[in-house]
């Protein structure tokens, strides 16, 4: 039995510019577009934080490296002393494929943190409910990390719950964010990297040399169409060639009609983006999270990349759920309006509002696509 789980809803108080929004049917294919500053990427960020929290690096560790627990807080922790968050997550079982018949459970996880000494946030409340229950289970106030992560005994009050925590923690865990933006001379695109680490392209992309290598001895038609899409935009692209030295890869490339091959360091940066989309959107599923956040993947490509690109993004968000924060208007016209989340800055505070399709039923009739009413800013979130 197949199940897809994906996000739901949100309702974000009190992070960052994020001062009280609420997004309500979040589609399997969610695009965020709005002015610079607007809180696209506080949107993104905020799910890095939940994956944080629920992983092995834990809340503590986020909060320092994003600079302490006040600027994580909406106007710092004397206007907001405390941010709550509450996800709800569906999970779609598929019972018969013959007669596409399907069961959806719901799950809720709810928490709120506070701004305690050192800089630093503690849990004022962590909740959770599942499909076969209205009722909050509280998990306690006061700790310091996620306690839904923690292993429940067999006869303990919340033994019966292990299920819903479990996927509860398995999807937040899993929303992986994608921003393959350094391409610097020490990125980590050019560093030789370990040739077992490739269960999953990393958020950073340095790594792909590794899958790749994978791929390449385990499902080499994927390969190969990875290769062919990437020759699509990139015409003296033939292949890449991923060689093993004493445990270590190294991504290099060979270009058609010529021998020798390039790396990293002779690739220009736009080109090294493109490899690490082109490989990520095209991953076994088994490869890739439950939820994909891609943080203006556009970034130095050019405009037939990008439309490849956001077709790719589409197709995949058949399978699994993609959120998309981008400047791009090329981008934009691969999705319908329903999928599109305009944000703007109010005060300080980032607003959100969903398209509804019917409210441009006169532009689209005749023909326009979503990028270019957004360009013509029909749509708002331009400056």
């Amino acid at each position: 039995m197949n199940k897809t789980t994906f996000i739901e809803q949100v309702r974000i108080k009190g992070f960052r510019s994020l001062a009280d929004v609420e997004l309500l049917g979040i589609p399997k294919a969610a695009v965020l577009i709005g002015a610079n500053g607007s809180g696209k990427s506080n949107f993104i960020r905020f799910f890095e934080m939940l994956s944080w929290m629920l992983g092995p690096r834990r809340l503590g560790e986020f909060v320092a490296m994003q600079g302490g627990a006040d600027d994580q807080l909406f106007d710092g922790s004397k206007r907001s002393p405390q941010l709550s968050v509450t996800v709800t997550m569906q999970t779609t079982f598929i019972i018969d494929p013959k007669t596409i018949r399907t069961s959806l459970c719901r799950y809720d996880y709810r928490i709120s943190l506070a701004h305690a000494q050192l800089d630093r946030l503690i849990f004022t409340e962590e909740a959770f409910r599942g499909p076969t229950n209205e009722d909050w289970q509280h998990l306690g106030i006061g700790h310091t990390e996620a306690k839904i992560v923690e292993e429940i005994p067999p006869h303990a009050p919340l033994a019966n719950y292990r299920v819903t925590t479990q996927t509860i923690v398995d999807l937040l865990r899993s929303c992986s964010v994608y921003q393959f933006h350094d391409t610097s001379d020490g990125s980590n695109f050019k560093k030789r990297w370990d040739v077992e680490d490739n269960n999953q392209l990393l958020s950073h992309g340095g790594n792909l040399a590794a899958v790749l290598h994978r791929l390449e001895r385990e499902d080499i038609k994927r390969f190969e169409l990875i290769c062919k899409h990437i020759g699509r935009i990139l015409p003296g692209f033939d292949r890449f060639v991923i060689e093993e030295s004493y445990g270590k890869v190294l991504l290099r490339w060979k270009a058609r009609g010529m021998d020798k091959t390039f790396g990293a360091h002779l690739t220009s940066d736009g080109s090294l983006r493109f490899f690490a989309l082109v490989t990520l959107l095209n991953l076994p599923l088994e490869m890739l999270p439950d939820v994909l956040l891609l943080d203006e993947p556009e970034l130095g490509l050019h405009p037939a990349a990008i439309a490849l690109i956001g077709g790719m993004i589409k197709a995949l968000s058949r399978k699994r759920q993609v959120i998309v924060a981008t400047q791009s208007p090329l981008l934009v016209d691969a999705f319908d309006l329903d999928e599109i989340f305009v944000l703007d800055m109010e005060d300080g505070r980032t607003k959100f509002r969903k398209l509804a399709p019917e409210d441009y039923r006169v532009w689209l009739d005749e023909n326009f696509t979503s990028g270019e009413l957004w360009q013509k800013n029909l749509l708002g979130g331009r400056p």
